[in-house]
């Protein structure tokens, strides 16, 4: 009698073990292609790129400028004094300084913009992803473009999120 209540414990326990074994339930997503098709995206992308264009044009008006002076320092001629010629080589040095400067500010005002434009798009298809894993009983959902394996068992939940986010 000991033997089949040891038995039944045992047997309780691998079946118990084996039932919350079944019950996790994985699900994957390919993140950037959800990113892809959300029309966030696409005024994200063109504010981003309106932005640029703009910082690209007061560049492109700094290197002209630069252009400049160094096409007046090229026809000062050699009868030109030479605090003429130091005057001009110092302003050259100063607007090459100065688009240097420019260069590297503007480089993180890109980032930073690109930032702001895409955290909330981000950030709504995290929480799209959360609530479909939650309604589904997900424990996990991983990348799939970072994945080394993905069973067949795993839940693509792209299909799901994109019809949560009214995307076709």
């Amino acid at each position: 009698m000991r033997n089949l209540l040891k038995l039944t414990a045992v047997l309780l326990f691998v079946v118990a073990a084996t039932a919350g074994t079944q019950a996790q339930k994985f699900g994957h997503i390919d993140l950037q292609g959800l990113i892809q098709v959300m029309p966030e995206r696409a005024t994200a992308e063109k504010e981003l790129s309106t932005f640029q264009k703009e910082l690209e044009d007061v560049l492109e008006e700094m290197q002209n400028n630069l252009n400049t002076a160094m096409g007046e320092f090229e026809q000062l001629g050699a009868d030109a004094s030479e605090i003429k010629r130091n005057a001009k080589v110092s302003e050259i040095q100063d607007m090459q300084q100065r688009i240097q400067n420019y260069t590297q500010t503007a480089q993180g005002q890109i980032q930073q913009k690109n930032g702001e434009l895409f955290k909330p798009i981000m950030d709504k298809a995290q929480n799209a992803i959360g609530e479909v894993a939650k309604e589904k009983g997900l424990l996990y959902v991983f990348e799939v473009n970072s994945l080394l394996y993905k069973s067949n068992e795993s839940v693509d939940v792209l299909p799901l999120v994109k019809a949560k986010l009214g995307i076709q």
